[in-house]
């Protein structure tokens, strides 16, 4: 198995002085995903938790709409590949994913800088879960809490200070699930993709929370999941905040310092 932790020779600089060091680093792969013999990403990511970023990618982009429609998921042969940086995907009998429209799907992703409003008619067009309206509730107090509780989950940054983090809470803000990965979409597929594989998607009774800051592709692949309330410790982007209230998702940002700012579905804050 790949590790996700690194150790390199630095030179420590402190004023005038150079000292030999070994600095820790978070490891990035690249991670092929394949389903049966197709190649239908390759991501960069934190070795780790594979399976479920693999599922939790091909959930959240709506290409597979449930742990039903999956037979196995297999590390893929070693033809031309790099061990434990390639995964396929089987698919049970009668589950069918159009490849046609998966390219066409992936030309339009939020990193390919295509326009906003076809971003957001493309999770409709995924049909995404419908939000339970005004529900669930949480209270302001949880809310402060999260990011200490997620930080004390945050094992691989606490050594490398390069992963971001996606936890899952209950609105009392007990922690469900963390994963960490050097990219803030990796660590929410994996955290997505773990639940889906559990049969427990849609997340309508869940909070989400994210260490980095809330952009475009975080709130989709919440909304794919069914969430209703995201939180981040940075800010949101300006098409996460049009995208959440197109969708009526409680979207929150600067969750640190004991303060937060409500950018959509206010009515979910107590």
């Amino acid at each position: 198995m790949n590790r996700n932790i690194l150790t390199v020779p630095v030179q420590k600089i402190e004023g005038t002085s150079s000292t030999p060091h070994q600095d820790l680093l978070a490891v990035e792969e690249p991670l092929e995903i394949r389903i049966g013999d197709k190649t239908v990403a390759i991501t960069m990511r934190t070795p780790g938790n594979d399976f479920e970023l693999a599922a939790g990618f091909l959930f959240t982009e709506g290409i597979l709409q449930s742990s039903h429609e999956l037979a196995r998921i297999h590390w893929s042969d070693s033809k031309g590949r790099a061990a434990g940086n390639s995964v396929t995907v089987e698919l049970a009998p009668g589950a069918e994913v159009d490849y046609e429209r998966l390219e066409r799907h992936f030309y339009t992703s939020s990193s390919c800088g295509v326009c906003g409003k076809a971003s957001i008619e493309a999770i409709a067009v995924n049909s995404c879960p419908v939000l339970p309206k005004n529900a669930p509730l949480a209270t302001q107090a949880v809310i402060h809490q999260l990011p200490e509780i997620l930080r004390a989950e945050q094992k691989v940054f606490d050594r490398t200070g390069g992963l971001h983090a996606a936890a899952l809470f209950d609105t009392s803000g007990r922690l469900l699930l963390s994963r960490e990965d050097v990219g803030r979409h990796n660590a929410l597929d994996k955290l997505i993709g773990a639940q889906m594989l559990a049969g427990k998607t849609p997340l309508e009774q869940n909070l989400l929370l994210v260490s980095g800051r809330a952009s475009f592709e975080l709130v989709q692949k919440a909304l794919m999941a069914g969430i209703p309330i995201l939180a981040a410790v940075g800010a949101p982007s300006s098409l996460a905040v049009e995208t959440a209230q197109r969708f009526g998702m409680t979207l929150i940002g600067f969750v640190r310092d004991e303060r937060f700012n409500i950018y959509s579905g206010a009515s979910r804050i107590q």
